[in-house]
Parts: C-alpha cells; sequence; structure tokens
C-alpha cells in the first residue's frame, strides 16, 4: 500500500489523479488532524479506525490510501468547510473512507464508529470493480 498525505485541499484533485493513474485501488480517508504536541488525531474515532484502515487496505495489491487531515471539530462542522462542501466529498464527519474510482467517489461510505474492522474488509471487497 503506498500512502500519500493531501496536505492541502488546493492539491486534492491532482492527487486522486495521480493515483489513480496507478491504481484501480485508491481510497480516501478523511482524519482529524494530528496535534503538533502528541502527534495523536484531536479524533478518538480516526484513532481507532486508523490501523484497522490501513490493515485492510493494505492487504489489497496495489492499493493508494490518500491521507485528507482535517482540522478541528468545529472546522469539519463548518458549512463552508472545502470537503464539506464538494458535491463528490460531502465530509460531514471524521472518519469518512471512501472509494475511489475514475468517475468519482462509490456511492457508499464509512463514516464514525461504522470504521469497524469487519465493516472495512467488507467495503474494501464490495467496492472493488
Amino acid at each position: 500500500m503506498k500512502c500519500v498525505r493531501v496536505g492541502s485541499p488546493d492539491r486534492f484533485d491532482e492527487l486522486v489523479k495521480k493515483a489513480l493513474s496507478g491504481s484501480d485501488a485508491v481510497f480516501v480517508l478523511f482524519f482529524g488532524r494530528e496535534d503538533p504536541g502528541t502527534n495523536l488525531s484531536w479524533c478518538s474515532d480516526c484513532v481507532v479506525a486508523d490501523p484497522k484502515v490501513r490493515r485492510a487496505i493494505g492487504a489489497v495489491d496495489g492499493s493508494v490510501l490518500l491521507e485528507v487531515p482535517v482540522d478541528r471539530k468545529s472546522d469539519i462542522g463548518s458549512p463552508s468547510n472545502v470537503y464539506r462542501t464538494r458535491k463528490d466529498t460531502k465530509v460531514e464527519r471524521v472518519p469518512t473512507l471512501l472509494r475511489w474510482t475514475p468517475s468519482g467517489p462509490s456511492d457508499t461510505r464509512l463514516v464514525e464508529d461504522e470504521c469497524t474492522e469487519a465493516l472495512i474488509k467488507e467495503y474494501v471487497v464490495k467496492t472493488s470493480p
């Protein structure tokens, strides 16, 4: 599995396109940005989900995980947050896991406590081309 950090919303489309040019197993994980002091996400659900997501996606040959950090809860909850307002992402809570294809994100997603080991594995299989 290749991991790519999307450091800025301005680079999101570029990095998705690049990932898709080399893989048909592209996943996007929106999660709470890490606190510089502790190096842990402000989002406790994200901390729990992260290793589960990595294990499941890492088991897929040639997979790419685009890591998209979002700022504090108040920012992702803001009606003007770029990932909330984009028609293709519509992220309201984190963690949010999407499978991305050349035509855009899958119709389904996993959000917050849906990011369990069993559901992530099922999602990876169900959204495979």
